[in-house]
């Protein structure tokens, strides 16, 4: 029997046909044709082995074709749990990839702003302030002088002595920070502008900004200080260093809430 408790919607989520807005997204069409509910990609998943997490049960909440219950899945830490291993796609016997849906689940949510209302969602922000900005900035995901020991504890002490020696490191190591040649040289200005005019046409740009939007919205929200540049300020701290320790726990999102069919 499913079980439905869902809070009262505003008149766009009346509005909203998502499962339609999934369909529009090639990763969605390639990734499910038809699912029989057999279980093999949770039993091959790392991610479920970590995280209390079921592929399967995604993609039979997905096929539903539920307005109501593909929204409450759009605003789950479920759907950030996957590590895009993609190892469902080689066992499917239906040939479908539960982690290609993911990936279309996650940008509904990065586009309609649910991705903050989940602690794991609401990480975009941070990646979008780090490896998003990095890219158009310098042309790079990860650029070293970026990695700031106070940001990244995790980096250890042998990161920190190398970050506040940057310049001698690199030299040690053939490098030359923002030189004419190696892997830490400068980009040139016109190859980063053709760079930003491919986000510009390919929807990235406004991929960022609804991020940028919903986030600063969830900011007020939540009474938090935000910044329109940088990483300095109190909800990018946030984001980043926030763990509720619930992830490998019964979690309270859909898969108690709106899904209970006794499987």
């Amino acid at each position: 029997m499913l079980i439905l408790n869902f809070p009262k919607r505003t008149t766009k989520e009346l509005m909203e046909d998502l499962y339609s807005r999934l369909m529009q997204d090639v990763r969605f069409e390639e990734g499910l044709k038809a699912c029989m509910n057999c279980g093999i990609c949770t039993g091959i998943c790392p991610a479920a082995e970590y995280y209390n997490y079921d592929p399967r049960r995604v993609v039979d909440l997905v096929q539903t074709r539920n307005n109501d219950i593909i929204r409450e899945l759009l605003k789950s830490e479920t759907i950030w749990y996957c590590g895009q291993c993609m190892s469902c796609k080689t066992r499917c016997p239906r040939g479908n990839t539960p982690g290609m849906v993911i990936m279309a689940l996650r940008k509904l949510s990065q586009e309609l702003g649910y991705f903050t209302a989940s602690e794991k969602g609401r990480q975009q922000f941070a990646i979008k302030r780090t490896v998003g900005d990095n890219v158009l900035k310098h042309g790079y995901c990860v650029v070293s002088y970026d990695v700031d020991p106070k940001t990244h504890p995790e980096q250890g002490p042998a990161w920190e002595h190398y970050y506040n020696h940057l310049d001698d490191s690199l030299a040690r190591l053939g490098g030359e920070l923002n030189g004419r040649e190696g892997p830490t040289r400068r980009i040139a200005d016109d190859v980063l502008d053709e760079l930003k005019s491919i986000f510009e046409v390919t929807g990235g740009q406004e991929l960022y900004d609804a991020i940028e939007e919903a986030s600063e919205k969830k900011a007020e929200e939540m009474g938090m200080e935000f910044k329109k540049e940088g990483r300095d300020f109190e909800y990018f701290r946030h984001v980043v260093t926030a763990d509720s320790g619930c992830h490998q726990c019964e979690p309270e999102d859909v898969r108690r809430d709106v899904y209970e069919t006794g499987r």
